[in-house]
């Protein structure tokens, strides 16, 4: 789509002028059914671009949890007894071999090893290595597909958060929900395609609007964060004595002046400014009921636990995004903070796990029984990983971990995904990408290395459970044609199923 093209621009006034009209006629019966939380999933879609998706699409929705700070695999899915041999000895160079260094440890006179003070142990017919920090995602080893091979180029967290979900380092370019929003359109019209949620209270490194962002594509396919308390969607209620007839009245008013500004100006944002006051509206109905937990039953519950009682932990939000995918929201994001552990890794790493394991689990095992995780992709990651040396002091019985963009670990379920699998592996150290004989792989972004996964191959692949070659799902902006996985990325084909 050419944003410039003034042909494109008329065809576009001539639709928005029609389906206000139409959307005028159908309004009771749109808040008719969101209010009896009838929009499914299996909804025809709305907007989109012709010609997308590509080919039969393997997955309908995603639901990424995404685990900002960078988890440990060493002490979580990459088992490393080595390290255990040879705890506190130096990394040695031929290992290092000169790859960069934060400026966290750069100084340190030696980088220790630090082999796990965790158990590990094989689950499940597929055998996959897990620790004892994870009991519930244990259960469920063979519904998943474990990449072990995963490398980024960023080695800070602003920089590597930003790369995973926008395809740049650089900030300003569309999240990759907002590319899935703008190609394949939604499953409901009366929720947003791509819904943000954030844990409540973690702290750590921050996060950022931008990354749920549409950067250049039109704002209607940003990110909306739901939050926890009394407002999920801020400034969406009424306030004190507006009635909903009062808000219609004035928002056909409002209507009215856009569209006399849009003759005048053809500025297509003015198109969705309408759209998203329409779509506010009808959110007002259709918010509380997706939002309003309690209509769950108590086996749901003690599945995902008691914290998901408490709106805004994470295991309300896995509980949400349930729920939101159901109505059909097409990209549902969570970012759960926390990971960062420099120092005190034991007891920080395993208070996290203690509050993700079992509403990750419970997840995919909710999604499977109710038929629905044949067509939802599930995600679960950081944006790196962390180092097989100690950050500072050893000791027996502590240790922390710096940033590693090497190699690292992330799992993945349903939506097209072989279940019961590791893809790729690391060195005996946990510090580089090995084949199978356990020689160094030097991985390039240029070109497909087999066995290891860049953050440019993992957003092709999704885009190609979807349907989407990403090669050819662009926009053209300043002179450029831009996508998601930029010059790079290719699909990861051994992974399908």
């Amino acid at each position: 789509m050419q944003p410039d093209d003034p042909l494109a621009i008329t065809r576009r006034h001539f639709l928005s002028s029609a389906a206000l009209s139409l959307g005028a006629l159908g309004l009771s019966q749109i808040l008719g059914a969101a209010a009896q939380g009838q929009a499914t999933a299996k909804q025809q879609r709305i907007g989109g671009l012709t010609g997308v998706p590509h080919f039969a699409p393997k997955a309908r929705r995603i639901i990424y949890l995404f685990q900002s700070g960078g988890p440990a695999a060493q002490d979580l899915f990459d088992y490393k007894p080595l390290l255990n041999e040879k705890n506190g000895e130096p990394l040695p160079d031929s290992v290092r071999g000169g790859q960069r260094l934060t400026g966290m440890s750069v100084n340190q006179a030696i980088l220790p090893l630090a082999g796990s003070v965790f158990r590990f142990a094989q689950h499940g017919r597929s055998g996959a290595w897990m620790s004892e920090l994870l009991p519930h995602t244990a259960k469920i080893a063979d519904e998943l597909c474990f990449i072990k091979s995963m490398w980024t180029e960023a080695i800070n967290h602003d920089p590597a958060i930003t790369f995973f979900q926008t395809g740049s380092q650089i900030a300003g370019r569309p999240s990759m929900g907002s590319w899935i929003s703008y190609g394949l359109g939604s499953l409901n019209e009366n929720l947003p395609a791509f819904v943000v949620l954030v844990t409540a209270g973690q702290g750590d490194q921050p996060l950022y609007a931008r990354l749920w962002g549409s950067g250049f594509l039109d704002s209607r396919f940003q990110g909306v964060q739901f939050r926890s308390g009394r407002e999920p969607v801020l400034y969406l209620t009424n306030p004190d004595g507006i009635s909903s007839q009062s808000r219609r009245a004035m928002l056909n008013t409002l209507g009215a002046l856009n569209r006399l500004q849009y003759q005048r100006e053809l500025d297509p944002e003015i198109e969705s400014r309408i759209a998203q006051y329409e779509m506010a509206y009808r959110m007002q109905t259709s918010v509380p009921e997706v939002t309003d937990l309690s209509q769950e039953p108590e086996s749901v519950f003690a599945l995902y636990g008691e914290e998901a009682r408490k709106p805004g932990t994470f295991a309300a939000n896995c509980l949400l995004a349930r729920r939101l995918a159901e109505r059909g929201v097409r990209f549902i994001q969570l970012y759960h903070q926390g990971w960062d552990h420099h120092g005190d890794l034991p007891a920080g790493i395993r208070y996290q796990c203690q509050r993700t394991d079992q509403a990750s689990a419970a997840l995919v095992l909710d999604l499977k029984q109710r038929g629905m995780l044949e067509d939802t992709l599930v995600i679960w990651g950081g944006e790196f990983g962390r180092t097989s040396y100690s950050q500072g002091k050893l000791t027996k019985d502590n240790y922390g971990r710096d940033h590693h963009p090497r190699c690292f670990t992330l799992w993945l379920a349903g939506g097209g995904i072989k279940p019961g699998i590791s893809y790729g592996q690391t060195d005996a150290y946990g510090y580089n990408i090995a084949d199978a004989s356990g020689n160094v792989i030097q991985p390039s972004k240029d070109e497909f290395t087999p066995g290891a996964v860049h953050v440019h191959d993992l957003q092709a692949t999704i885009l190609h459970l979807f349907g989407i070659d990403h090669t050819r799902l662009t926009f053209r902006f300043q002179g450029r044609d831009f996508r998601l996985t930029d010059v790079h990325g290719h699909v990861v084909k051994d992974i399908l199923s």
